[in-house]
């Protein structure tokens, strides 16, 4: 699904991502975690198109999607979250949701001029996609809802949602379950191996410890910008160079 080869990226003299070479499989659950300022976020930011990377190339189902801005990595099927849900407050979730097909779409000034029937057939096809989306993350309920009145849980649904409105063959999720409670950290964990159960590809940046231990089927750990392992959730766990630059003792396991 995406194969990353010798990727770096400098910002002035510094090595935010150095030469991180890692491939993750189709129909699997991908977790990338580290200490903050491991480069994690600027991983994710090279693959979606978001940063050009200074060398190294990015592979998606065998394209070279190194140099491509972001708009067109996302029409080969790269869906993105962020660490921060940035939605449209006064607007509907539905309407938030339906922005994210427009990725789909082909209709210009002169269909929305003369309310041509392409607009007219792909504004049902945005809306229905954004329909189903809610439907898949259990939100239907608020469609109709400002964003500035529903919940943090309902947000990162929301952002979950707007991602899957692309048609994305792989999904990108920056700290899924930050912010969260325990039981809502579950909530996630289950949608995301909905997600894949349903065909997508996730990759994953978090934290907590306990669920990346349980979801993922492959974790790679970063360390000032540089891979320093990867392996099952139990070759990681065991590994000492992990254990030292990250994982340390029980409490900070924990975090």
């Amino acid at each position: 699904m995406l194969k990353v080869e010798h990727l770096t990226k400098m910002f002035g003299g510094l090595a935010a991502v150095n030469d991180v070479s890692v491939e993750f499989e189709t129909g699997k659950i991908n977790a990338i975690i580290g200490p903050n300022g491991a480069g994690k976020s600027t991983f994710f930011n090279l693959i979606s198109g978001l940063h050009q990377p200074t060398s190294g190339h990015i592979l998606l189902d065998g394209v070279d999607v190194t140099n491509m801005p972001c708009d067109k990595v996302a029409r080969l099927g790269v869906g993105r979250t962020f660490q921060t849900t940035n939605l449209f407050e006064q607007a509907s979730v539905l309407d938030n949701l339906i922005v994210g097909h427009r990725l789909r779409t082909e209709s210009g000034l002169w269909d929305v001029l003369i309310n041509s029937k392409r607009l007219q057939r792909e504004e049902k096809a945005a809306r229905d996609k954004a329909m189903e989306a809610l439907d898949f993350v259990g939100l239907t309920h608020v469609a109709g809802q400002f964003i500035a009145d529903i919940t943090q849980e309902e947000r990162k649904r929301v952002a979950f949602a707007l991602a899957l409105t692309t048609d994305p063959k792989i999904v990108l999720l920056d700290e899924p379950a930050a912010g969260v409670n325990p039981e809502e950290t579950e909530g996630f964990a289950a949608l995301m191996r909905k997600m894949v159960d349903n065909g997508l590809t996730v990759c994953l940046i978090e934290h907590k410890m306990d669920m990346i231990m349980s979801l993922a089927d492959k974790i790679m750990v970063l360390d000032h910008g540089e891979k320093i392992a990867e392996g099952t959730p139990e070759e990681v766990r065991n590994n000492p160079v992990v254990i030292e630059a990250y994982l340390g003792g029980d409490e900070d396991a924990a975090a």
